[in-house]
């Protein structure tokens, strides 16, 4: 069983080089006067460059201030104001994406009176009508759809699942080790976003690569005879571990921001979204394992086992690294 899933994985691991995700853009646009916004517009670099997005507003608005702009945590943070002669409900906001990068953006309009509208502009659908105020049907399906996507992209968090797959030989395990990972950074997520608990972002990416890592030498260890903690307790270390994957799942959810008037609300579907995405890797993976396993072709797959693991190991080595030397 074991030995099919490893293979599952080389088709994962062939489109990856670094682990270099692109986070959604941000755009916030603050009433702070009649018809007056105070403008954040945060938008990620890749390899060290501002992406070329741009946001356009409605014709009826001009820019107020100078642009201010700098750099922090590997994005590009620009604030001004605008100022709008119409009032701009069931106006047009839309990005234009210069050089196709395909990145999402999380609009949020905060008005005068408090309330909040937000939306997840996608490059299918680069522009947002306007509307009075959102419902929490938008926010929930907003931050749903923002977790999904950040546990599918999360290159590092799925091949710590999978290495979790590759341990655990009983479906009993399984959802006992999948619960505790669960629940681990499930707490950890709320206590950070909530603001219960703080620690350095950095330090935290170093040891979720050091969490695949230590995976990674357990399997090997076990392939040799000597099973070690996380294969006589998957559920433990898989809790050990889910407390920091957590404060990782926070870190992405800060960056986006969440509603002031619903953060409850967003917190609980961003995570649902986690799940719900760490659901379908799961499930894409135990179904391909059984599509392999009619290909019976124990050669092919004893080889594969092998190179999947220590790429896997080079891989999380890389980041541990990379992640370290970023301190």
């Amino acid at each position: 069983m074991q030995r099919i899933i490893i293979s599952i994985v080389l088709f994962f691991l062939a489109n990856i080089s670094i682990a270099d995700e692109i986070r959604p853009s941000y755009l916030e646009l603050n009433e702070e006067s009649p018809n007056t916004y105070a403008v954040l517009w945060k938008v990620p670099q890749k390899s060290g460059q501002k992406l070329s997005l741009k946001a356009q507003f409605p014709d009826s608005c001009t820019n107020r201030t100078a642009i201010t702009s700098h750099t922090i945590n590997g994005a590009t943070l620009q604030r001004w104001y605008i100022n709008c002669t119409n009032n701009i409900v069931g106006q047009r906001i839309s990005i234009e994406d210069v050089d196709n990068s395909n990145t999402e953006v999380l609009l949020r309009l905060k008005w005068l009176d408090g309330s909040v509208s937000t939306s997840l502009l996608k490059p299918s659908a680069p522009f947002y009508i306007i509307p009075e105020k959102s419902t929490t049907t938008d926010i929930a399906i907003t931050y749903l759809l923002l977790g999904t996507e950040h546990i599918l992209l999360g290159v590092d968090h799925l091949l710590f699942v999978f290495a979790l797959l590759l341990i655990v030989n009983s479906t009993r395990r399984l959802i006992v080790t999948i619960t505790a990972f669960t629940i681990a950074h499930s707490i950890t997520l709320a206590g950070a976003t909530l603001g219960l608990i703080h620690v350095p972002q950095q330090p935290v990416e170093a040891v979720i690569a050091l969490s695949i890592l230590f995976l990674a030498m357990e399997i090997v260890h076990g392939k040799r005879g000597h099973p070690g903690a996380a294969a006589r307790w998957p559920w433990l270390v898989a809790f050990i571990f889910g407390l920091l994957h957590g404060f990782g799942f926070a870190g992405a959810l800060a960056e986006v921001g969440l509603p002031q008037q619903a953060i409850p609300l967003a917190l609980v579907f961003f995570n649902v979204g986690v799940e719900l995405g760490q659901l379908l890797f799961v499930s894409a993976v135990l179904l391909l394992t059984w599509l392999l396993h009619r290909l019976k072709q124990p050669v092919l797959l004893e080889k594969a086992e092998t190179v999947t693991i220590y790429t896997i190991g080079s891989l999380s080595s890389f980041w541990l690294f990379e992640r370290i030397s970023a301190f």
